[in-house]
């Protein structure tokens, strides 16, 4: 972690200060409604986790471009998934900072790889499809755990959309397209012990 911070400390920051009314013009934003409730405090420590999966996703999306071992078409997928996940990031940043807390950035967290992560195409696309695999884990849990009604939708909707970078991975690497009928969802520990294996 840089700046003294760890992932707990980045979780709880500005729990204290929890039940502070959203706004309902700063809360619609991710919950697309006027009329938005607080979420609680335990709503916020997702949200918060879901911050740092989403860092993860594009320390590792942006180190997957730059190490020059995809062929194009591998390229435009970690792209458009890069695009997707700088939207899902800004829209969960917004409604953690209408909290009254300050969201994670990509500054606060030191993300590691294990050796060999960059090494060929196909290591890349391995550890992408770990990593949407916990991605999505994290969001089912939430969709499963949140409190505040006005979060279910817009968490189940990147979940989708994290459900499709599965999807596109398992074409890249020549695997089935469709997953399990009931994909696996992680519990808010699970997701934070997943996440720890890749930070410094």
């Amino acid at each position: 972690m840089s700046g003294g911070l760890t992932r707990e400390q980045l979780f709880r920051r500005g729990a204290a200060g929890g039940g502070v009314v959203l706004s309902g013009s700063a809360f619609a934003v991710l919950a697309g409604r006027a009329d938005a409730a607080t979420p609680s405090d335990n709503d916020l420590a997702y949200l918060r986790l879901l911050v740092a999966a989403e860092l993860l996703a594009a320390d590792f999306q942006a180190k997957a471009l730059a190490s020059g071992k995809l062929n194009s078409r591998s390229k435009s997928v970690i792209k458009k998934m890069a695009a997707d996940e700088r939207a899902h990031y800004a829209r969960l940043a917004q409604v953690v900072t209408a909290a009254g807390q300050v969201p994670a950035t990509a500054g606060d967290i030191d993300f590691t790889y294990p050796r060999g992560s960059f090494a060929s195409q196909a290591s890349v696309l391995k550890l992408a499809t770990e990593l949407e695999t916990l991605v999505l884990g994290a969001y089912l849990g939430a969709v499963a755990n949140v409190e505040t009604a006005e979060l279910r939708l817009p968490i189940g909707q990147i979940a989708a959309n994290e459900a499709q970078h599965a999807s596109a991975l398992a074409a890249l690497r020549g695997r089935t397209v469709i997953g399990r009928a009931f994909a696996p969802s992680l519990q808010i520990d699970a997701a934070s012990a997943a996440l720890d294996r890749f930070e410094s």
